[in-house]
């Protein structure tokens, strides 16, 4: 069985989800900044741990409707709309957030790890975004859903979590310049990367009528 496939996807899906400037990866950032490092990563560690439950859920829940190409193709279609109205929300009407971060009261370990946890449980974008990434690879025959390429997707997309968590924790206060061109164009970047993702659920769409 090929084991380097579906821990590939998992690691690059959960990339793509996560890069673009958000409130657990900037919260990281900031947690950082302010409290260090150590802080930081224990509030890592609990998105992660969240993350890994939204992930293997998501993809249950996908596999119980990959053999329904109805509810696929609606989901897409639902999909399309979604990202659509965000691309049109980012691009279009949300304002320009501020460079400038507010300042984090010095907190413990114990409490960052909860507040990690607590935020990534409000962030429901995993489940749709992983449900739509595996029925998507499915489709492609690039992704199965027994138990061991489920777990093996599951583990490559909480490592590339943390890569992405880390990468902000240990690099974005590095380079001040950067992070508030990055803060002041955040809509731009993430209107731009829905719109991407609005062009191939259409594109698969298409194909599927066609």
């Amino acid at each position: 069985m090929n084991y380097i496939t579906p821990l590939f996807f998992g690691f690059i899906s959960a990339i793509i989800g996560i890069i673009p400037p958000g409130l657990i990866n900037m919260t990281a950032a900031k947690v950082n900044h302010k409290e260090g490092k150590r802080n930081a990563l224990w509030f890592v560690l609990g998105a992660i741990l969240v993350i890994f439950f939204q992930v293997f859920f998501a993809i249950l829940f996908a596999k119980i409707i990959n053999d329904r190409p109805d509810i696929v193709t609606l989901l897409r279609e639902i999909g399309f709309g979604i990202f659509t109205v965000l691309t049109i929300y980012f691009l279009g009407i949300a304002k320009t957030p501020k460079g400038k971060s507010k300042k984090l009261k010095k907190s413990s370990k114990t409490k960052r790890f909860f507040l990690g946890m607590l935020l990534s449980a409000l962030n429901f974008f995993p489940i749709p975004y992983y449900v739509f990434v595996s029925i998507s690879l499915a489709s492609y025959k690039l992704f199965s859903f027994d138990m061991t390429s489920i777990l093996i997707f599951v583990n490559g997309s909480i490592i590339g979590s943390f890569l992405v968590f880390y990468f902000y924790i240990s690099f974005f206060n590095r380079i001040e310049s950067k992070r508030d061109y990055i803060m002041k164009n955040m809509n731009t970047i993430i209107g731009s990367i829905t719109g991407l993702i609005s062009i191939i659920t259409l594109i698969n769409i298409i194909n599927y009528y066609w």
